[in-house]
């Protein structure tokens, strides 16, 4: 067994919805089914006995050892705690050669599982032996590691219940929930309404304390210090036991309460200093402290928080009491579990003190022992939840702090003997406001029931109804789609939104170009989404792009399927047929959203039988109205775009929507077949969106088909009084659909310039000269820079067998470079002539005839 391959699909992919690790799995030939392998199995078995069945019942094929490797990289996973169900393994055309895919909910997790389900095969395979214990642990640590934490993981989940995407921007825990204009940013229980201010208010509870007071919110006496004499006077002049904690501050760290010498004062101000410059020191309130936790101005859910503390058995020292405390799974060292593990530091040792207590005293049985007088959780403390007995009035105070601080999530923190009473009726105060508060308390408290805090900021976030999505439309195929996905993004500017666009010549927002090169695939369109001055999204959707990395959005609105053609990269990626690659172009069908619409081309049998795949409506669109599919599916009321001589109509039902050809430039007057089509696709994505007929018509009427608006993409220039067309086709499809269009054009005599792409099949090259050698009386041959993988003269080699039989091209010439070629053709010209160039590097090629021309 070799791996030779591992990559992630980050997004929906050829084989499910699912995020997932793909690894191409080469077995030797008794390991492609382990019937050949008799002892195999058990060994497996008894290394991973988790393992469920490698043939399910009923089922004859041969099991491969790729597929062992895909059952054990999901079950360890499983078994580690990650929510993974779905693997699949698919031979390919190579004999021997697996596409394995297995399921991941973390992507460094899903890549560690797959290597270590590798030493797993190989060690069933040797007999040698594999430590399932420590595999499962550094599976466990990994996710807890890398896999967000309870509070950024409750507003996330609550999300996805809206159906509102996300994407994870960093490591940590911020986070983008919706696309484009209408995103939203989160950092844990922070928003991007949580201003700098408001959170550096909370820090300073010195200040907070003097906002809260002049609010009328109940706080207790105390004042700033900055030397441990300083402190021990304040206490002596607020009488009575103090609090001692840092000015600035966070998760209870530094913080002492109840204390009333000297000696604990002072060391109290010193486990302060090392927080903060300046120490406050103020008044202890009995009671209880309760966390009050506000999201937009309401409170939406409370705890009783108890601090860390053991029960003595008259056997075991407290040292040994808190380790077995600490041994409850419950417990961690951080804030992805449910609760804290007691700290065993000077503080709490200080506070087994004050009760007569050392580490290694034994206490008598049923004694309470607390390790440290604050109750917060990120220390070891307990949480009740106490929602619903909150008196409104102390929930009105609770709010009235929030606003005043300015948080829109807001940790209020309050000691009062009871919630069932206002505060000023039991003495009690607002000790502390908390901005990013922590959630864990309120998800799962130590007693009682959790509360949807999550839900809460989400709908904070969002109103009801509101999922965070911009219009999205994908378009694939073999041709057009360039041009399809520009025209339809001016159709979505001239309706006033600011669109943005990916496609293979850059990416484009509001009509500026941010990026360069082929951006057809998901990176480009996924930075698309976070840009926030997106209105709707359009994207070109490459076949290299889903099979590499999946799609970069979960659903889309409007999915374009222009055609399914020859020499689209047949052979590459295991896509060796037109079906194949059918199936690739497929993925953007199956991810419209119910309420969204694939826009299908009728005329082409593979593109139309997409539908029975599309969770949403259909719209077909051809030249022929007559076509079976189109009357059958206009015959049931559906919509349909087609040509009716000299206009475009949109059709359903009795309604018809007319466009004429020769308000469509594009089209030049319904001349050019392959642009009509391309219209007709962009028309029926408008209609989709719900674009207004004129918007329609007027983004039509103003689409310029030039070298800057649609460079490559059939730009028809005049050179002395001959035209040259230059095109980026560049597969036999296209050199049809171009062939069928010039014939529309007169010219006394008729040329081309072409090369031929070096990782296209020897048959796509050949027969794209075989087109041209019917078409054009002269054919000029060049060999670009980069013959991606040929050999020198391989890919002209090709050019010419496709000629060798030609019926009307008579001239034909081998130039080595693209400018030259064009060159040598463009000095060939006379008035009335027509010279088509396929052009390999697009905007250099534009401007060197733009620049023939200005000389001409």
């Amino acid at each position: 067994m070799e791996v030779s391959r591992i990559r992630a699909l980050r997004g929906p992919n050829l084989w499910s919805k699912n995020t997932a690790i793909e690894a191409i799995v080469s077995c030797a030939d008794a390991e492609c089914s382990i019937d050949n392998l008799p002892e195999f199995e058990a060994r497996l078995r008894a290394r991973l006995p988790q393992t469920g069945l490698l043939r399910p019942e009923g089922h004859q094929d041969a099991v491969s050892i790729a597929h062992v490797l895909q059952i054990a990289a999901l079950t360890m996973q499983a078994h580690a705690g990650c929510p993974v169900t779905f693997g699949r393994t698919a031979s390919t055309i190579e004999p021997g050669v697996f596409q394995v895919v297995v399921e991941y909910s973390e992507e460094e997790v899903g890549r560690l599982a797959m290597e270590l389900a590798q030493v797993l095969v190989r060690a069933a395979l040797d007999d040698a032996p594999f430590d399932l214990a420590d595999a499962l642990k550094r599976l466990r640590d990994l996710d807890e590691d890398v896999r967000l934490g309870p509070s950024t993981g409750s507003i996330v989940n609550a999300a996805v219940a809206r159906n509102i995407p996300y994407r994870r921007l960093t490591q940590g825990s911020m986070v983008q929930f919706g696309w484009g204009s209408r995103q939203r940013r989160i950092q844990a229980a922070e928003t991007d309404l949580t201003s700098a201010i408001s959170e550096s208010i909370a820090q300073d509870k010195d200040l907070t304390k003097m906002l809260l007071d002049a609010a009328g919110v109940p706080v207790p006496m105390g004042r700033s210090v900055t030397t441990a004499e300083e402190a021990w006077a304040a206490a002596q002049e607020l009488g009575g036991p103090v609090v001692v904690k840092p000015r600035d501050g966070s998760q209870g760290r530094g913080v002492a309460v109840n204390i009333e010498t000297r000696e604990r004062v002072i060391q109290a101000f010193e486990a302060a200093e090392e927080i903060s410059s300046e120490v406050i020191v103020e008044r202890y309130i009995p009671g209880h402290d309760f966390r009050l936790l506000v999201v937009g101005g309401a409170l939406v859910a409370a705890s009783r928080r108890d601090p860390p503390q053991v029960t003595g058995d008259g056997q075991q020292t407290i040292r040994q009491l808190v380790e077995q405390v600490n041994a409850d799974p419950l417990r961690g060292d951080g804030h992805a579990t449910s609760l804290t593990k007691i700290r065993f530091d000077d503080i709490a040792l200080a506070t087994l003190k004050k009760q007569g207590f050392d580490a290694d005293s034994v206490p008598p049985a049923g004694t309470l022992i607390f390790l440290r007088n604050n109750a917060n959780l990120s220390t070891g403390g307990s949480a009740t939840d106490v929602t619903d007995e909150v008196h409104p009035e102390m929930a009105a105070r609770a709010v009235s702090a929030a606003r005043m601080i300015g948080l829109d999530i807001c940790g209020v923190d309050v000691v009062a003997e009871s919630v069932l009473y206002p505060l000023e009726d039991q003495h009690g105060g607002v000790v502390e406001v908390n901005a990013a508060p922590g959630l864990r308390m309120h998800l799962n408290p130590s007693f009682g029931k959790g509360r949807p805090v999550g839900e809460a900021i989400i709908a904070n976030m969002y109103a009801d109804g509101d999922d965070g999505r911009i219009p999205v439309v994908a378009v694939a195929g073999t041709n057009g789609k360039t041009t399809t996905v520009r025209l339809t993004a001016h159709l979505l500017g001239a309706a006033g939104n600011r669109v943005g666009m990916t496609n293979s010549d850059g990416v484009y927002v509001n009509g500026l170009r941010i990026d360069t090169g082929d951006c057809s695939g998901p990176r480009s369109a996924r930075s698309v989404l976070m840009h926030p001055d997106v209105d709707a999204a359009v994207f070109e959707t490459a076949r290299g792009g889903i099979l590499r990395e999946g799609l970069a959005f979960d659903r889309c609105n409007v999915a374009i399927v222009t055609n399914i053609g020859m020499g689209d990269h047949l052979g590459l990626g295991y896509i060796s047929t037109v079906e194949d690659l059918a199936v690739v172009k497929r993925v953007i069908v199956q991810h419209v959203h119910p309420t969204g619409t694939a826009v299908l081309n009728a005329a082409d049998p593979i593109v139309a039988e997409m539908a029975a795949s599309c969770p949403g409506s259909i719209t077909y669109f051809a030249e022929d109205r007559n076509h079976p599919v189109m009357a059958t599916h206009r015959a049931q009321g559906l919509r349909a775009v087609y040509r009716d001589g000299d206009a475009i109509v949109a059709a359903q039902g009795a309604e018809e929507i007319r466009y004429p050809l020769a308000g469509i430039p594009l089209t030049r007057d319904g001349a050019i077949t392959f642009q009509v089509e391309n219209a007709m696709a962009s028309i029926a994505a408008a209609w989709a969106l719900g674009l207004d007929q004129d918007v329609i018509r007027r983004g039509l009427a103003t689409f310029v088909n030039d070298a800057q608006t649609a460079p490559g993409r059939f730009n028809v220039f005049d050179y002395r009084g001959a035209t040259v067309i230059a095109d980026y086709g560049h597969n036999p499809d296209a050199i049809l659909a171009l062939v069928r269009a010039v014939d529309a054009m007169p010219a006394r005599r008729r040329s081309a310039v072409i090369s031929g792409a070096g990782d296209r099949r020897d048959e796509d090259i050949r027969m794209q000269t075989e087109i041209l050698g019917e078409a054009f009386d002269d054919v000029v041959l060049y060999q670009d820079q980069c013959q991606r993988g040929r050999a020198d003269g391989e890919v002209l080699a090709l050019l010419q067998l496709g000629l060798a039989n030609a019926t009307r091209s008579k001239h034909v010439e081998e130039i080595h470079g693209e400018f030259l070629a064009i060159d040598t053709a463009l000095a060939r010209l006379a008035p009335g002539d027509l010279c088509l160039i396929l052009v390999d590097q697009v905007e250099e090629a534009l401007a060197h005839i733009a620049s023939r021309i200005a000389q001409a």
